[in-house]
Order: C-alpha cells, then structure tokens, then sequence
C-alpha cells in the first residue's frame, strides 16, 4: 500500500490511461476522446486526496503536423470540462509534441516535470506518483523518484521490471492501492 497525504502529486499519462487510445492513431478530435469506465469518479476521489494533479502526455501527432495544437487544446479542453464537470480536478496539462525522443520534454526525459516544479514549487518528487501505461512513463516518474504505477490497458506488464512498482489493469484500481496518513 501507498501511505500517502494531502501533500503528494499525482502525474497522470493520458492515452492508454485516462481515455481510450486510438489504435496506432491520434484522438483528433474532442469526440473521439472516451474516457475508460470508473475514471471520471477515480479522478474526482483523487481530487479529494492529492494537492495536485497534473497530465504529462507526449503528443507526437502534434510535431508530424496530423493535428495542429488548437485540435489537442479542443481535446484538452473537453476532457477537463468532463473531469472538472464529474468533480474531479487537473491543475496543469503538459504535452511534449517532440518527434525526436532526445527531446527534454518527451517521456522519458523529465521536461514536463521540471516545468511542473517551476509552476507549483511545493511539489516533492519523493511524495509523488506517476501512472501511466508506457515503460517510459515508468522511467519519467523513476528518473525523478516518483513512486510508478503501471496501467496495464493497452501494453503487457513485465514482471519484475525496476522501473514498476505497482501495477493495476485500469486506473479505476489506483485508489485500492492508497493508504491514506
């Protein structure tokens, strides 16, 4: 069990974990953004436990010019509106759209996450939690000294991989693994 308090982050993917992801494709558009079932109340009982809440996603189709940053705006704004609209809460949504993976913003490298402690100071990486469902998320949050928790929807999990240390078939399971202090 985690034993957290109201002073931990929470990092958050978002293709694959929040939502739906496309095979082999882009959600272009709001209405192809579906949120995986129980998601929306898991996010409005993590905005109860969590000082913040922020989505570090790699946005690729943005760089290879198949969306413009206005279309992943619409999309962000859709799925804020459906969390914020359920109860729940996101702080800050930040996108790598990188091609090259050398990139500093795209997962794994921590860009994202050295842009979140410059706008919220009092995040602690040791007191946070990055779940996603890529091994380089698992990396991101390790690099960082994120507890990681792997969401098993779209990749096979690797037992004893060093950089999981929680793994859950969907993110309606995080909260099975909290142990509020």
């Amino acid at each position: 069990m985690l034993q957290i308090n109201k002073d931990w982050t929470l990092f958050l993917d978002r293709d694959g974990v929040i939502n739906v992801e496309r095979n082999n494709d882009y959600v272009y558009e709001p209405e192809q953004f579906h949120f995986y079932e129980g998601v929306l109340d898991t996010l409005q009982k993590c905005a109860q436990i969590f000082s913040k809440i922020v989505i570090v996603t790699n946005q690729r189709g943005v760089g290879r010019g198949l969306m413009t940053e206005r279309q992943l705006a619409d999309v962000h704004h859709h799925m804020h509106m459906q969390i914020k609209n359920a109860g729940g809460r996101i702080d800050k949504i930040y996108y790598a759209t990188d091609i090259d993976n050398s990139a500093v913003n795209r997962k794994p490298n921590t860009g994202m996450a050295d842009q979140a402690i410059k706008d919220y100071p009092t995040i602690n990486f040791e007191q946070s939690i990055m779940i996603g469902n890529n091994l380089s998320d698992m990396e991101f949050g390790k690099r960082k000294n994120m507890r990681t928790v792997f969401v098993r929807t779209t990749k096979d999990y690797k037992d004893n991989d060093p950089l999981i240390d929680y793994s859950i078939p969907a993110l309606s399971y995080f909260l099975t693994l909290l142990e509020a202090v």
